[in-house]
């Protein structure tokens, strides 16, 4: 008989492995908005998530300042940038043109995205790129033929994920068809839209399981405080939330109350997302962080321990002295 394989008893690959941190924020649309993105920025680098995603607007129209802000990312700060990338509407070679953009500033994620299809209902132009799976593909492209320049590295490359039906979807087994052929075109893994009940990202799983997706499925949460901000998502997705959440926010005498009643909820939306076997968290964070730290103040995540490696926080919206951080805010347990 074979003697155990030193890989499979060595004592830190046999254990849990730690939860992933990420948080989504999206480019200011002015002066006052960028002060407060940066005071935002300070306070969730300080809990050193894994990386932070950045949107990019339809058809690029926020192209620049999604740019300028991933490179002060880079430049200015501890934190890994995940960059949004929408193809629709976009010939190959103005995409091959923005991936290498990207790649120069420093960015080694990608999410890799349809976008909207044109609000007119018109067709996107001849010779542009049509599903997420296209952009894949030439993501993997460009990052081979500048292997050299990443040191022969790979860029790590995201998709979405749909726990509930995507609109224009026939049904929640296409949605799957889609994750499983935008894993054969080299995505690494799933960040999932927003959903709103406890068991639709169990749910979710099991049916991509089941079809052969094997990449990380990481469940996107946002913090469940603000009415106006469900009743909008709930729209666009078509997912209703949860008719009691609606009714106790409503119901709240306070901010205070109304914001207690949504972090519980949404703690509950998570721990249930990891008790299915979620690997890792995803906030969306609406570029505020109060609520998200709040969340994750009652969440107990295994973490590791990081230092902070380039000091960074040399960002304007630094108002806390030398290291960027409030005062009192704690890190995360490991």
């Amino acid at each position: 008989m074979s003697p155990p394989s030193l890989i499979d008893t060595h004592p830190n690959l046999t254990g849990t492995a730690p939860v992933a941190l990420s948080y989504e924020l999206f480019p200011p649309r002015s002066p006052a908005a960028a002060e407060t993105l940066w005071t935002t920025i300070g306070e969730l680098e300080s809990t050193a998530p894994d990386y932070v995603s950045v949107t990019y607007g339809a058809s690029g129209s926020n192209r620049d300042t999604a740019v300028e802000l991933i490179n002060r990312l880079v430049q200015e700060t501890t934190l890994r940038p995940l960059a949004h990338l929408t193809c629709v509407g976009n010939s190959p070679q103005e995409l091959a043109e923005i991936i290498g953009e990207l790649l120069d500033v420093g960015v080694r994620g990608i999410l890799a995205l349809r976008g909207d299809q044109p609000k007119d209902g018109g067709v996107p132009p001849e010779g542009s790129l049509r599903y997420a799976q296209d952009l894949i593909e030439l993501i993997r492209r460009v990052e081979q033929r500048r292997s050299a320049l990443l040191c022969a590295g790979k860029v790590a490359v995201g998709v979405a994920a749909y726990p509930t039906k995507h609109p224009e979807s026939p049904s929640e087994a296409h949605d799957v068809e889609v994750l499983l052929a935008k894993q054969r075109s080299g995505a690494d893994f799933a960040i999932t839209q927003v959903f709103f009940h406890t068991e639709q990202y169990a749910d979710l799983l099991t049916r991509a399981r089941r079809a052969g997706v094997t990449i990380p499925i990481i469940p996107g949460v946002m913090p469940l405080t603000s009415i106006r901000r469900l009743t909008r998502l709930g729209e666009l997705t078509g997912v209703e939330p949860a008719p009691e959440l609606i009714e106790r926010l409503a119901a709240a005498d306070s901010d205070a109350e109304r914001t207690r009643i949504g972090v519980s909820a949404t703690v509950d939306l998570a721990n249930a997302a990891l008790a299915a076997g979620a690997p890792g968290l995803h906030l969306y964070t609406f570029n505020e962080h109060t609520a998200a730290l709040d969340v994750l103040d009652k969440l107990a995540l295994a973490r590791p321990q990081r230092g902070h490696g380039h000091s960074g926080n040399r960002h304007s919206g630094n108002r806390n002295g030398g290291n960027g951080h409030t005062p009192g805010r704690r890190q995360l347990a490991s």
